[in-house]
């Protein structure tokens, strides 16, 4: 019997379309990335109780209503909403002194709007260093 080899371009498509792998795009905003699901993150040199309070002032700065604040295991989500996006933010705490904050912004359960994360990630550096 004949063994077939497998195509390592198709073993490629299938972890992928499976979510077994993660694919980093740099973005154009500076050191933003996002994974297959085009959530945008980015690791902050900032207390996580600093970046949650400058991302709250990034929200209202932006007209974005804040809905609520989940804590997890080791952060906060803080769920957000337009009148076209739901949006899911997560402060992971990675040390003291530096947290990890992605943003997922949905139209529906396909189509994400990476532009509005990225912004809500650039903006809440900028309220940071305001502070």
């Amino acid at each position: 019997m004949k063994q077939e080899k497998k195509n390592p371009f198709y073993i490629f498509w299938l972890l992928l379309l499976s979510g077994c792998t993660s694919v980093l795009v740099t973005g154009a905003s500076a050191g933003v990335a996002y994974t297959v699901a085009n959530v945008a993150y980015k690791t902050i040199v900032s207390p996580i109780d600093q970046l949650e309070f400058a991302n709250r002032l990034a929200l209202m700065k932006m007209k974005i209503k804040y809905v609520e604040r989940i804590e997890t295991g080791d952060g906060v989500m803080i769920v957000a909403e337009t009148s076209e996006l739901d949006i899911y933010i997560n402060l992971e705490k990675i040390t003291p002194k530096t947290t990890k904050m992605s943003v997922d912004a949905e139209k529906n359960i396909v189509v994400k709007d990476k532009a509005t994360a990225v912004a809500i990630i650039d903006e809440t550096e900028t309220m940071l260093e305001r502070e």
